[in-house]
């Protein structure tokens, strides 16, 4: 029998192999009571090294990227706690990139040893076992020990099946932290999610009395690029604005709430809007970033005469329906807002009579109905005719149209109603 198959029999003590599994369970216990893992890991490779009377232990950790292998905990005459090797650099590399347990006897004989951390550290490395960190075919990076305690200084077979069995412990426990910092972030993420989304319901108005003004609004995430507004300005006129924010997420729901708190402050000062788009405009031209703009409607209603002056930067045209009837839209906008200072754009008016002025982003024509299909500017009006009541039902059924158990959005959906 050759020494390679001598060495795989190698007859196991039982007084050796309690003392195995006590060890195995111990630092199985420590890993499974503590959530403090690189403190945890710390003791861990103190009682492996102290158990299996080396010179020195470690453990790598391979980054995201699979480039660097950094020393996570430590235990031995020499702190390396923190240092970073090449993920193909020396043993600890190698048994990364083989995914095998390296056995080195003699470092001397061995072409694929780095000198690097002993040059650095002082430390003098006779001889090494390895053994990869891996659970299902992901690597994590690698537990080390160097220099055996004993008559020959040499690692054997129940060494090196004693640290496979240890780093498979040491792989589960640090991927079970991931998992956990992963979950905790998730939930941090979504508190924050949580919190933004009631900061955006907040910056949405109110129904005021008297005021035959309304408006929907439902974010397909947890956060909303679209936005509705208005109140009360000077004689008892009101002044509105619609609009949908460029992206999708935080960066879309931060524009969007600065674009709001514009509106709000210099809609107080400027009651012509044409002007306010483009006081609005170069304002959020500025400091717009990434690409990011704004469509919009801004407009003043006077409920006593019915009538009203708006401007369009960009957005949908509004959908006028009037007394008899009959669907106009009302085009001739501008550019959006932000994209370039220095815009001018054009007020236009009408009188609404008995009619009314529907105003929508393009969640609400792009959304999708019960049978797939894309709801488009006809399918609205046919909404809007099948449901000639009051103008919170009409923006309801809308909404009802569009929204479905168990199917996501494929976009916010605003819609506002004016007369």
């Amino acid at each position: 029998m050759s020494a390679d198959a001598r060495q795989r029999f190698v007859q196991v003590d039982p007084a050796s192999l309690a003392s195995d599994l006590e060890l195995l369970a111990a630092i199985g216990q420590d890993f499974a009571a503590s959530a403090a893992m690189g403190e945890t890991l710390a003791n861990a490779v103190r009682q492996i090294m102290q158990y299996m009377q080396t010179e020195a232990a470690s453990i790598f950790l391979l980054d995201p990227a699979g480039h660097t292998l950094s020393c996570v905990a430590c235990a031995g005459p020499v702190q390396i706690e923190g240092l970073s090797i090449a993920a193909g650099q020396g043993i600890v590399g190698r048994a990364v990139a083989s995914r095998c347990v390296q056995m080195v006897r003699d470092v001397a004989a061995d072409g694929g040893f780095s000198g690097a951390v002993d040059a650095l550290t002082g430390f003098r490395t006779r001889s090494i076992l390895c053994a990869p960190l891996q659970i299902k075919g992901e690597m994590l990076g690698a537990l080390e020990v160097i220099n055996r305690h004993s008559d020959d200084g040499l690692f054997d077979e129940n060494d090196r099946q004693l640290l496979q069995a240890l780093a498979g412990m040491v792989s589960l426990a640090v991927h079970n932290a991931r998992m956990a910092e992963a979950l905790v972030e998730q939930e941090r993420m979504r508190r924050e999610l949580d919190l933004a989304r009631e900061i955006q319901r907040g910056l949405l108005p109110q129904p005021i009395d008297g005021v035959p003004v309304h408006g929907l609004n439902v974010p397909a995430n947890e956060v909303s690029g679209d936005f509705f507004d208005y109140f009360p300005v000077a004689d008892g006129r009101v002044l509105w604005g619609i609009g949908d924010v460029s992206g999708k997420g935080m960066n879309a729901a931060l524009l969007m709430a600065k674009t709001i708190a514009l509106l709000r402050c210099l809609g107080k000062r400027e009651s012509d809007p044409a002007r306010l788009l483009a006081q609005l405009n170069d304002e959020i031209a500025e400091t717009a970033r990434l690409g990011m703009f704004v469509t919009m409607i801004a407009g003043i209603y006077e409920p006593a005469s019915g009538t009203i002056a708006l401007a369009n930067a960009g957005h949908q045209p509004a959908l006028w329906r009037r007394g008899d009837g009959s669907y106009a839209e009302i085009d001739g906008g501008g550019p959006p807002l932000g994209v370039l200072s220095g815009v001018e754009y054009a007020t236009q008016r009408i009188a609404l009579e008995d009619g009314r002025l529907y105003l929508y982003t393009d969640g609400v024509t792009e959304g999708r109905t019960a049978q797939g299909t894309m709801l488009e500017l006809s399918g609205l009006q046919t909404l809007l005719e099948r449901h000639p009541g009051s103008p919170q039902e009409q923006l309801e059924a809308v909404a009802a149209a569009l929204t479905h158990p168990g199917r996501r959005l494929h976009d916010d959906l605003t819609l506002m109603v004016l007369g």
